[in-house]
C-alpha cells in the first residue's frame, strides 16, 4: 500500500495557528476591555494570539519538518508573499495616520459625565 505523504509549505502552521489564536485573543480581550473598562486590551490581546500562535506553529511545524512533510516555498508562493507584504504597508501607514489625526476613536470607553 503505497500512501501518498501530505506535504506542507514553509510557514503554514504558523500562520494557521497565528490566525486561531489572534482571533481567540482578541475575542477575550475585547469582551475583558468591555467589562473591566481598560481599552489598551483591545491592543495587548491580539499580540499575545500572536505570540501564542508563533509558539504553537513553530512545534508543530518543527515536527512536521523532522517527518519531511514540510516543502520550501514555490517561486510563485515567494511572490505572493512578497505583494502582500508591500500591499500591507500602505494599509498599516493609512490607519496610523487616521489614528494620529484623531479622526478614528473608540466611543465604546468615552464618558460625557461632568465630574
Amino acid at each position: 500500500m503505497d500512501e501518498e505523504i501530505r506535504q506542507y509549505s514553509e510557514g503554514h502552521f504558523i500562520g494557521k495557528w497565528m490566525g486561531i489564536w489572534i482571533v481567540i485573543f482578541s475575542g477575550i480581550g475585547i469582551l475583558l476591555a468591555i467589562v473591566l473598562n481598560l481599552p489598551w486590551l483591545i491592543t495587548f490581546a491580539p499580540a499575545m494570539g500572536i505570540i501564542f500562535g508563533l509558539a504553537i506553529g513553530l512545534s508543530v511545524e518543527s515536527k512536521y519538518k523532522k517527518e519531511g512533510k514540510i516543502r520550501p516555498l514555490t517561486e510563485d508562493e515567494l511572490k505572493k508573499r512578497r505583494i502582500l507584504l508591500i500591499m500591507g504597508f500602505p494599509v498599516i501607514l493609512t490607519i496610523h495616520i487616521i489614528n494620529s489625526n484623531g479622526c478614528f476613536h473608540l466611543f465604546l470607553f468615552t464618558s460625557n459625565h461632568a465630574p
